[in-house]
């Protein structure tokens, strides 16, 4: 890798960290996207992994209900797991037009949601199949694409959460689809020794990045920066579906 590469693959999860360390969430997202422009979305997937998990587990262990959390949402994340690992044949097949145009309008469907500001709200009694069913939903989506906001996050939001209750929701739903997916990625000898070592190399920038967003955080209003983080990122995940559908 030449030096311009070095330092575009440095922005890129610095950038990513940032987002995280203003809304609390993105990273993974926003590095898939971009390295989908020049890596093929399963490497790109690969080399996400560490940083992905290194910082989902922290986000995780810094909540105080893990255990309530877990009892409530273990049948979702079982669902997440066995449709992530199920579903990585897509990002890792032959049809790498396939698995870039998932990945796009992935991305777009999220930001798309995101700047509707359309707010759900899912009844206690209906989260038993629900749950399982929007974990199996993002299982899949997440074995095609990398990508595991949709429909998660949309319905964690909507289960009734306490602030700090969702922060860690979160962090346990994207440590789980993390795992998920390196085993998918195993599953179908799409991890490669390099993007081992490229995974590990990213955790540097990405939390160089969450510090420099969680000092950012103080100085801009989050819900602006949300809207341009989606804006953005509905531009880009048109892109890749267009792209990857040419």
């Amino acid at each position: 890798m030449t030096a311009g590469v070095w330092f575009l693959f440095g922005s890129i999860f610095l950038l990513a960290g940032l987002v995280k360390g203003v809304i609390g969430m993105g990273l993974p997202t926003v590095a898939m996207g971009l390295l989908a422009l020049a890596l093929p979305p399963a490497e790109a997937a690969a080399i996400v992994v560490v940083p992905s998990l290194a910082t989902n587990v922290w986000q995780l262990a810094a909540g105080p209900r893990f255990a309530i959390l877990a009892r409530r949402l273990w049948p979702m994340m079982l669902a997440v797991t066995v449709g992530t690992i199920a579903g990585a044949g897509v990002i890792a097949g032959d049809a790498s037009g396939l698995a870039e145009a998932c990945l796009g309008a992935a991305l777009a469907l999220y930001a798309a949601v995101g700047l509707s500001g359309v707010k759900l709200a899912v009844a206690c009694g209906r989260e038993a199949w629900l749950g399982p069913v929007v974990g199996a939903t993002t299982g899949l989506v997440t074995g095609a694409t990398g990508v595991f906001v949709i429909p998660a996050v949309p319905y964690l939001q909507a289960i009734g959460l306490e602030r700090d209750e969702l922060i860690q929701a979160l962090g346990l739903s994207f440590t789980v689809s993390t795992i998920a997916l390196a085993l998918g990625l195993l599953r179908v000898d799409a991890w490669q020794t390099h993007s081992i070592g490229l995974s590990a190399l990213a955790l540097v920038p990405a939390l160089a990045g969450m510090q420099l967003g969680r000092a950012l955080r103080r100085r801009i209003a989050p819900a602006r920066f949300r809207t341009v983080f989606f804006a953005g990122l509905l531009l880009l995940g048109l892109y890749l579906a267009l792209r990857g559908l040419a």
